[in-house]
């Protein structure tokens, strides 16, 4: 007998959307100097949200200026336990709102309301209360006495967590003394936006946070600003490729979060019943829109059958729909232009000779949607087993031996994460010492702790965000002034 689920939608009346937003600068909702606007729409339905501004240079210079300011004349005059308070309180309005941020998020991102609301908002919050704590205590970050903020920080966030990418950026550079210029991604920008809404409700001083947002030219002119001292990136690694470059020969001090295409190794002796949930929260969670998504699945070869075999099974599970729906577990993808991407990498993989396999999935009429699938018959050599496709496709491989399996690990121009799974404590040690990752998981995946640094190798970027490190990189010490 099977049972089914009976809708169980979340209330869109907990937000009120304006028709048009204008950019936050200098503590005020202000119209963009061009007067030009773009559309932002919710990608399950395709219905138009609100018009967004589209920043120019003129804006992101004013901007930039408005953050110059605050930070010479308020922000850095303030003790660390002043600054604290502001970031206490900032967390607080997070978790009094969270319901209708979690809302705004879900509308404009497409992602599942109970990831929203009980993944990435209780997230959020964490960050601004771990911070707060640490913006007092500078002295005991690691650089020594008395460390300094850099200045005016230019921050520019995706569009898979955008209300958690923001607390990822802001949080360590305010509790640091850092003020900000933040541009959120171009199809996600309203939960930045009713985050400027909180700064003004918190009675922050005005300029020590500015949102301009825009697509990538307004980025590109916050990157190259001259008075900007300090750039945060997290997105694509072709676009952390020209950041660096225009970066280059600079003072401007660097750090990028960029692609993934992490392995999640699974050996015979692993638990399979909690492996195949860390398979599914590793590359499903979120329609895969992670960076460090477990997008390749090697398994030991002879328990390959049985872990394929349940992997079906619980993907039959799944719930796609309604992304409002607190029973559905994949919503919509977050643009046309992303689901043709994914669409393109999975039809090279059907050329390519592997072999697809979905469960039976009816896809919404509107909005953009793409179904759990899993390709077997991979090759080191496939698109799919190499490329970054940022969506829910999973790559299976097998291997035979440890040493197999570090090697097809690491056989990726990426290094973000990587998940290990078996019950010998020291294979796990053993193999996280050789997985070239960022970040390695054992029995586990995609766990985020604030207290934790996250950040990668190779073409997955450098420098870390979260933890003592993620703090660091918003200071200096008296010798690089």
């Amino acid at each position: 007998m099977s049972f089914e689920y009976a809708p169980a939608p979340e209330s869109r009346s907990v937000v009120t959307i304006e028709s048009s937003y204008g950019l936050f600068i200098d503590g005020d909702f202000v119209d963009p100097a061009s007067g030009a606007y773009f559309k932002t729409i919710n990608p399950a339905t395709e219905e138009v949200l609100a018009e967004i501004s589209e920043a120019n240079d003129v804006d992101v210079d004013r901007a930039v200026t408005a953050a110059r300011r605050a930070y010479e004349r308020t922000w850095s005059k303030l003790s660390g336990r002043e600054r604290a308070k502001y970031l206490f309180r900032i967390a607080r309005l997070i978790q009094e709102r969270s319901r209708e941020l979690a809302v705004l998020e879900t509308l404009d991102n497409g992602k599942p309301i109970r990831e929203a609301r009980d993944v990435d908002l209780p997230l959020v919050a964490a960050h601004f209360f771990y911070y707060a704590g640490w913006a007092d205590k500078l002295d005991h970050a690691g650089l020594g006495p008395n460390p300094r903020a850099l200045g005016v920080a230019a921050q520019v966030i995706p569009w898979n967590f955008p209300l958690l990418m923001l607390s990822w950026k802001i949080a360590p550079a305010l509790a640091a003394g850092n003020t900000v210029v933040l541009k959120p991604a171009e199809t996600t920008s309203l939960t930045a936006l009713w985050f400027a809404d909180i700064c003004r409700q918190a009675d922050l001083p005005a300029g020590v946070v500015n949102i301009v947002t825009g697509g990538g030219e307004t980025g590109r002119a916050l990157v190259e600003h001259g008075d900007v001292n300090k750039i945060a990136f997290t997105g694509s690694t072709q676009v952390g490729r020209a950041i660096a470059a225009a970066a280059a020969g600079t003072s401007k001090k660097l750090t990028l979060e960029l692609g993934g295409k992490a392995a999640n190794i699974i050996f015979d002796d692993a638990p399979i019943d909690q492996a195949i949930e860390g398979i599914v929260s590793g590359i499903f969670f979120n329609q895969g829109h992670v960076c460090c998504a477990g997008s390749r699945l090697l398994v030991q070869e002879n328990v390959h059958d049985e872990v394929l075999a349940a992997l079906k099974q619980r993907l039959t599970t799944l719930r796609l729909g309604d992304p409002m729906d607190k029973n559905t577990d994949i919503g919509a993808i977050n643009s046309s232009e992303q689901l043709g991407r994914i669409t393109e990498l999975a039809n090279a993989g059907d050329s390519e000779g592997a072999i697809r396999w979905s469960p039976a999935c009816d896809l919404p009429d509107r909005g953009f949607w793409y179904p759990p699938t899993v390709f077997t018959g991979v090759t080191q050599a496939h698109r799919i087993a190499r490329e970054e496709i940022f969506g829910p496709v999973l790559s299976v491989l097998t291997f035979r031996t440890p040493a197999e399996a570090v090697e097809k690990a690491n056989n990726t121009p990426y290094g973000l994460s990587a998940g290990i799974w078996t019950e010998k404590g020291s294979r796990i040690l053993q193999m996280a010492q050789q997985l070239r990752a960022g970040v390695v998981w054992a029995n586990t995946f995609n766990r985020f702790d604030p207290t934790s640094p996250f950040g990668g190798y190779k073409e997955s970027g450098y420098g870390r965000e979260g933890g003592r490190p993620g703090l660091l990189a918003y200071l200096t010490t008296g010798a690089e002034r």
